[in-house]
Parts: C-alpha cells; sequence; structure tokens
C-alpha cells in the first residue's frame, strides 16, 4: 500500500483531492456557522448589483456546493488512499470548479474584479484536479 500511495501519479492525487477537501470544508462551515455575518456582509458587497435580491439563496446555494464539494473531495482523498479510486474525488473536484465558476460570476457582476481575480488560481487548481484525478 504505501508504494501505490508514494507513486507520484498516486500522491498527486491524493493530496490535490486532501487541498480541495480542506479548501471547501474550511469555507462551507465557515458560511454555516456564520450564516447571518456571511449574508450581511454579501448583502452590503451585492448592494449595487443586479443579484442584490438573489443574495440569501446564492448564499445557501454556494454553502451547499462548498460543503458537498469539500466533503466529497474528503471522502475522495481516504478512497485514494484505501484503494486507489478517484472516482468520489472525482466528483469533489468537479463540484468545487462549479462552485468556483458561481463565485467567479457573482464577484464580476459585484465590479469585485480583484476578488474575482483571486478566485482564479483556485479554478485553475480545481481544473487540474479534475484533469489528474480523471486518469
Amino acid at each position: 500500500m504505501l508504494d501505490r500511495l508514494l507513486d507520484p501519479l498516486t500522491s498527486a492525487q491524493l493530496l490535490t483531492a486532501a487541498i480541495l477537501a480542506i479548501l471547501f470544508l474550511q469555507s462551507g462551515l465557515d458560511k454555516v456557522l456564520d450564516f447571518k455575518g456571511n449574508l450581511a456582509w454579501l448583502q452590503g458587497h451585492f448592494a449595487k448589483s443586479p443579484l442584490r435580491g438573489q443574495v440569501t439563496p446564492m448564499l445557501a446555494v454556494i454553502t451547499l456546493t462548498e460543503c458537498a464539494a469539500g466533503v466529497l473531495a474528503a471522502v475522495g482523498t481516504v478512497q485514494i488512499a484505501l484503494s486507489g479510486s478517484t472516482a468520489v474525488a472525482l466528483g469533489g473536484a468537479q463540484l468545487s470548479a462549479l462552485n468556483l465558476v458561481m463565485l467567479f460570476f457573482g464577484q464580476r457582476l459585484a465590479k469585485d474584479y480583484a476578488g474575482a481575480a483571486g478566485l482564479v488560481p483556485y479554478f485553475i487548481l480545481a481544473v487540474g484536479a479534475i484533469i489528474l484525478l480523471g486518469r
């Protein structure tokens, strides 16, 4: 088993799934634990955008997809370590990329161009994970 885990492809898959799990579980849980605080901040953030009336449902969708992506990536990390299967982690990476597209869309509509640009490295990571885990 250790030989398989030290294989470059397997270790890259494992570590990529783990970083997505950490990223999305932390972000999703932060939104769950402080939904009201996040909602208040986002209402101000989107006050002058076409999305101003949709902040609550948008936050709910983002929170749900972040938590789901994080859980899938975490379960996928364990699955890679135990069996080498990447199917669940791949689903987590795909949901991560979709979540980042939604966040990017919102940031662009809110005219927070720096915030949108800050999402691009995470998106590249998620797309790289999709390619890596799909092998």
